[in-house]
């Protein structure tokens, strides 16, 4: 299916990149941000890069930690996290210290959002373990340079899910870091707010399949906060990059 058949003109800073497969999309797109961040690496001394967890991304991540990079100028983020300890297999700091910093690339500086998680969950610890983590990114050298996003069949994007009781505080607050509890979804998240998000100098969203491709186009279509990908895709801040498979 062609991302454009049915009429629709991209959102303004929007650019569509197409791969005729998983693989070459991984390998296209490892290659982009790679290039985003050399040149950031020689603007400014240092990149900083944004990853989304899940399973998606495993092939990107091998790929990426092949380019050619001056790692040890890299620091590393997550754009959201589920509140599990880093041994659980759901993990995203897990995810990314066994599929990217690997080989050269564990040169890199990661900063995970928390090292421990408290027994108990209740918004107090939640409230804390945001601050902690806002108290960290607020120490990296900011903004990012590249950020990626995945997206759900829902339209969610980074840990903004369509419904939590607490997605308006993460599409307005100021802080970098905000928590939200999924309404259909395991684990309590961390995740980048929106505003920390359009801070980024390039946002690069990758989609596979039919089924995310129909639920993109629909967000392309207008800024819906029921499919909060759409507020990603129609803005006029930030260039964003989308790769589809």
């Amino acid at each position: 299916m062609n991302p454009r058949d049915d009429g629709l003109v991209p959102p303004p800073l929007l650019q569509v990149h197409t791969a005729n497969s998983a693989d070459h999309l991984a390998r296209q797109l490892a290659q982009h941000m790679a290039r985003r961040l050399r040149k950031a690496i020689t603007t400014r001394g240092h990149a900083v890069l944004a990853v989304s967890g899940g399973k998606s991304p495993v092939a990107l991540f091998e790929q990426l930690r092949q380019q050619p990079l001056e790692w040890d100028h890299v620091t590393v983020l997550l754009v959201d996290e589920r509140c599990v300890p880093h041994t659980h297999p759901d993990s995203n700091s897990a995810l990314v210290r066994t599929h990217l910093l690997q080989g050269a690339a564990a040169k890199a500086s990661f900063v995970p959002f928390f090292d421990q998680v408290p027994d108990v969950l209740d918004d107090a610890a939640l409230d804390a373990l945001a601050d902690g983590a806002n108290a960290r990114l607020a120490a990296q050298p900011w903004p990012m340079d590249v950020a990626v996003l995945g997206m759900g069949e829902d339209g969610h994007t980074a840990s903004l899910f369509p419904g939590a009781p607490q997605l308006p505080k993460a599409l307005h607050h100021s802080g970098p870091v905000t928590w939200l509890r999924p309404p259909a979804a395991p684990h309590v998240r961390l995740t980048l707010t929106l505003p920390a998000l359009l801070t980024t100098h390039e946002l690069m969203l990758s989609i596979t399949g039919a089924t995310k491709l129909a639920v993109y186009q629909q967000a392309c279509r207008a800024a819906d906060e029921n499919l909060p990908i759409s507020l990603v895709l129609n803005q006029h801040v930030t260039p964003v990059s989308v790769w589809l498979a």
